[in-house]
């Protein structure tokens, strides 16, 4: 099983958007350190497409048209906490649907949820997340809805590193995945853009396979 994906004309569109805001930034050579203590060339802050709306309407746009043509039977589009909620807004928003989102952990004062908005039990559920790497926050969100007894349809995200082992808890979890933008792709737009040079291709390319000892 492999993450769904869009038509090519959005992916450029967004991968152009992505490098031309600063929201990717690529250094195959001086790598930054995620808090999992992996060494990257590649920074996502997808957060910055909130502040540029031509951008912010591409990924409504390509996500709304993605979550018909995929998921037309999604009752609700859930937004992970925090960088899930906004995207899952608009797009409710243009979709006409109800909208939530999945705290990471459950409050710890109050009525104690983990869930926010009103999601009933059989409810079908679609994730809204901005960036999948290991897909621990989008597959632990849908793990949460589930045990709130909703049915969770797919997960829907901007851009994906597409790791194995993300692809590989989608299968365990029988969750099908779709992202507007996968990592293959992001480097290709940056070839053509000149964003980096043809020889740092295949390093960042093979970064993907090993995350764990790049650089090492």
């Amino acid at each position: 099983m492999s993450f769904l994906s869009v038509e090519d004309t959005v992916s450029n569109q967004l991968a152009q958007g992505l490098l031309k805001i600063g929201a990717v930034e690529l250094r195959p050579n001086n790598p930054f350190t995620w808090s999992s203590g992996w060494k990257s060339p590649i920074y996502c802050d997808n957060r910055l497409t909130l502040s540029y709306p031509v951008l912010r309407s591409l990924i409504s746009g390509g996500l709304k048209e993605a979550i018909q043509n995929n998921f037309p039977q999604a009752e609700v589009l859930a937004g992970t906490a925090t960088a899930g909620i906004p995207h899952a807004a608009f797009v409710a928003q243009e979709l006409s649907l109800p909208m939530a989102y999945v705290r990471s952990s459950a409050k710890s004062h109050g009525k104690g949820k983990r869930i926010e908005g009103l999601i009933r039990a059989g409810s079908q559920v679609l994730v809204i997340e901005d960036t999948i790497s290991t897909g621990s926050s989008a597959f632990d969100a849908a793990q949460a809805l589930r045990d709130h007894g909703a049915k969770v349809v797919g997960v829907a995200a901007i851009f994906s590193y597409d790791f194995d082992t993300a692809v590989s808890r989608a299968r365990e979890l029988d969750i099908p995945v779709l992202r507007l933008l996968g990592y293959p792709q992001l480097i290709q737009s940056a070839i053509e853009m000149g964003y980096i040079s043809q020889a740092d291709e295949q390093r960042l390319l093979s970064w993907r396979n090993s995350p764990e000892t790049f650089g090492v």
